[in-house]
């Protein structure tokens, strides 16, 4: 079955029940159904490689026991169906017990689950949808691996649906960041809020071709590692990797941010992380706490880099996507961060993305730091990468492709200055010129352009991200003056 019928097919049936509102709904149900297939085809091939495999799943809760549909009359659904599901199977995969014991591979059923839900109401349409998941063979290598490009577009269609917009970062940018970074087989790859996975998917991809020997299999398969927050993102990266051919997903559900930055052993460390770090929010004073304060900060984007700079190895690498008003903030936090990063790191590379990269959930401008705990910075090169010609702005139908990074890719590895009319296209600044200029990133920019019309909805986005992220900029000074006066109760 081709991508779009796949996808289009399940939204079909979908739409015709009451208990499912709107795309992403219908998304999450498609989920939690994959993963449980996917699972099974895995646990087929962990049974016929170990003979004393046992499944963490009740053997009547496992997929071929109560979703397949051997056309002998016996296959639940309607009534009887959602009863199964709602009172027998959700209650015990979420009651599944798992310690610091419990494999990875196994304990993953219980945290896919702890926040899932089926929100169908109507059995028949239920078993279609089944149906139709169970046609797939993820057993058959092949099938399993084409099955990929429709799992990237289910992901995109989450992208489409705003409020999911954050678990997605574009394939492209992923792709460019780990072409740039060039992990190794034998290094650990890391993003502590994978979203969707999508930066540990194209390490994998970057990684599969370098494998040659069963060690080198086993070597992959410990190759990333991921942290997230939000339950469903963490189903959607499990899912993924499962999909990779990760049998023990390194996948955590938790906070990054939940620990002393301080605290962090050798082992905790990685040789390279690559992320897009959620911005716009904010933390509770609690989380604060885990950072000195010097780098202590209400946006967590300024946090996140706080973490990537305490568990960098020596000499590993960093690619992050960062917006504008970490480039130019002056804040105590951003500077104290910025400072951090020129004085204790090499950072060495600035590449300024062109606008509307992360349409349509957003138009915040952004841009990608690379950096390696090597050396302190003695230069920073900024590259300008423009719209491509032809394009006003990108959007789900005209989506940023790898294709649009090959000018930054044939520059980086040429490297020279551009200026073109009064503005600089790429340009080498020193690290003193940097720290003279109170450690202002904000260079290289655009040029004035025409004034960009959006869509009405993607407007509102726009507003609404922009509105988030000043009041959190606005609190944040506000923290910083009450601490300054001592006030600690008052906010």
């Amino acid at each position: 079955m081709s991508i779009t019928s796949f996808v289009k097919t399940l939204q079909n049936i979908m739409r015709n029940d009451a208990g499912i509102s709107g795309d992403a709904q219908r998304i999450e149900q498609i989920v939690w159904m994959l993963f449980l297939k996917i699972y099974d085809s895995k646990e087929e091939l962990w049974e016929f490689h170990d003979d004393n495999f046992e499944s963490i799943i009740p053997e009547d809760l496992r997929w071929r026991n109560w979703a397949v549909d051997k056309k002998d009359g016996e296959a639940k659904t309607g009534e009887g169906l959602l009863d199964f599901v709602n009172n027998e199977l959700f209650p015990a995969l979420k009651a599944i017990e798992v310690d610091e014991y419990t494999p990875v591979s196994k304990a993953i059923v219980r945290f896919a689950f702890e926040d899932a839900y089926n929100y169908m109401k109507d059995g028949v349409l239920l078993r279609q949808v089944i149906n139709v998941i169970d046609s797939v063979d993820f057993t058959d290598y092949k099938e399993r691996h084409a099955f990929n490009e429709i799992y990237e577009q289910i992901l995109k269609d989450l992208q489409a649906q705003r409020a999911s917009g954050e678990y997605y970062s574009p394939r492209a940018a992923t792709d460019f960041i780990t072409a740039m970074i060039k992990p190794q087989l034998g290094e650990r790859v890391a993003d502590f809020a994978c979203g969707t996975g999508g930066f540990l998917t194209s390490a994998l991809n970057y990684l599969q071709p370098q494998i040659k020997s069963t060690e080198d299999n086993e070597i992959y398969d410990r190759s990333v590692y991921g942290i997230e927050k939000k339950a469903f993102p963490y189903l959607l990266s499990i899912t993924n990797l499962l999909l990779h051919d990760i049998d023990n997903p390194a996948i955590i559900h938790g906070n990054s941010l939940d620990k002393n930055v301080r605290d962090y052993s050798e082992k905790e460390k990685f040789e390279v992380i690559m992320m897009n770090p959620p911005y716009g929010g904010s933390e509770k004073d609690s989380i604060k706490m885990n950072f000195p304060v010097k780098v202590r900060s209400s946006e967590t984007a300024d946090l996140f880099m706080s973490v990537i700079m305490y568990r960098l190895k020596q000499n590993g690498r960093a690619g992050v996507i960062l917006p504008d008003g970490f480039l130019f903030g002056t804040d105590g936090a951003k500077l104290g961060i910025k400072e951090k990063l020129v004085k204790e790191f090499n950072l060495h590379t600035i590449i300024r993305l062109p606008h509307s990269v992360f349409a349509p959930y957003t138009s915040i401008r952004t841009n990608i730091l690379f950096f390696d705990k090597s050396k302190p910075t003695e230069d920073v090169w900024f590259y300008r990468l423009d719209m491509p010609e032809g394009y006003k702005n990108f959007s789900k139908t005209k989506p940023i492709k790898l294709e649009h990074f090959k000018p930054a890719m044939d520059w980086w590895e040429n490297r020279i200055e551009i200026k073109e009319g009064s503005f600089d296209k790429a340009r080498k600044f020193s690290a003193q010129e940097i720290i003279d200029g109170n450690y202002n990133l904000d260079l290289c920019g655009l040029p004035q352009e025409k004034e960009i019309i959006l869509d009405p909805e993607e407007l509102i986005a726009t507003y609404q991200t922009e509105r988030t992220r000043l009041n959190n900029e606005i609190d944040s000074i506000l923290a910083e003056i009450h601490e300054m006066l001592g006030d600690t109760n008052e906010r």
